[in-house]
């Protein structure tokens, strides 16, 4: 029987990249720098929380990780960059509730935020808190909304711009008390916190982590938390349900996902080096003194969470009759 000598050189060279012995198929991830969109600017806590993730990672893996900051159009702008990124696990995504919120806001988006990204999990979340401003003679729930209702013309509640989580708690709140409410919105946390301190606008819906000093030292009032159980940055600050409004639950968080297509072991892989930081005690304590709930979620608790937060914003953006075009 005669041998072809081309088809052993090339039942040769097989054998040699399944054994990994060729390099281009031998590299094991990531073989260059990891890069993490993040659709924030920089300083807040998503960017935050993304450097502290990227630093341990980049020591883990040992290639850079690269936080790449994609600010503009409720978050719209960095999530479309990730969704047409290569699935080859060097995009990963770290965004927040607005996620969830965009798929009813817009009516026009270039990608789906659901079926062009794979969730990897859910590191934490932060509660958000109802604020009073000092100039509102009230403590507690039962307090503020007897003072509010009394108001000629309504009260003011601040947010950090339509369609955010913020807003949209706030219009939930509204359709819950029957309140009649005049709605301020700002461009994020800063502006609206100093207008709440000076007394500006009488409340709001804010974000714990960026409103935590000031509820220490007491210059705002927290009046309840609208999370599920008490926050141990606050222990006093009861929640929404303690203070006699029950099942209402509205957060914000932080979690990490890859553009739709990475290979499943590749996203398995992802996640555990991410939980295994997350689980540290040095950054689960970074996040608890941020003021939040770590969570640590695996994909299949990140899916099932995904799902009810994007129905939960759904309501909230039809109760609110908000719309982006």
């Amino acid at each position: 029987m005669q041998i072809n000598r081309r088809n052993v050189l090339i039942a040769g060279a097989g054998a040699l990249a399944a054994a990994g012995h060729l390099p281009a198929m031998a590299q094991a991830y990531p073989a260059k720098a990891v890069k993490i969109i993040v659709p924030y600017p920089a300083g807040g806590a998503t960017d935050i929380i993304a450097r502290m993730v990227a630093e341990k990672l980049a020591t883990k893996w040992s290639q850079p990780v690269v936080v790449d900051n994609r600010a503009g159009a409720g978050a719209t702008v960095g999530a479309e960059a990730a969704a047409r990124s290569a699935p080859d696990g060097y995009t990963l995504f770290e965004t927040t509730s607005a996620h969830t919120i965009s798929a009813s806001l817009y009516s026009k988006l270039s990608y789906d935020p659901i079926r062009d990204f794979n969730a990897i999990t859910l590191v934490a979340t932060v509660p958000l808190a109802l604020i009073a401003s000092p100039k509102v003679p009230a403590r507690t729930l039962t307090e503020l909304l007897a003072w509010a209702k009394k108001q000629p013309g309504g009260v003011s509640i601040a947010s950090t711009g339509n369609g955010t989580a913020q807003h949209l708690t706030a219009e939930l709140f509204k359709k819950r008390t029957g309140l009649t409410t005049v709605h301020v919105p700002y461009r994020g946390d800063a502006p609206m916190i100093t207008d709440l301190l000076a007394g500006q606008v009488d409340m709001a819906f804010v974000t714990l982590s960026a409103v935590l000093p000031h509820i220490k030292t007491g210059k705002l009032n927290a009046i309840a938390l609208a999370h599920n159980r008490r926050m141990s940055a606050i222990p006093n600050v009861p929640t929404c349900a303690e203070a006699g409004m029950p099942d209402f639950v509205a957060a914000t968080w932080f979690g990490f996902f890859t553009p739709a297509g990475v290979p499943a072991a590749l996203r398995e892989q992802i996640y555990k080096d991410i939980s295994a930081i997350v689980a540290t005690p040095e950054m689960t304590q970074k996040l608890v003194d941020m003021g939040a709930e770590v969570n640590n979620y695996s994909p299949a608790q990140f899916d099932d969470f995904i799902r009810t937060e994007t129905a939960k914003w759904a309501e909230a953006v039809r109760i609110s009759g908000a719309r982006i075009d």
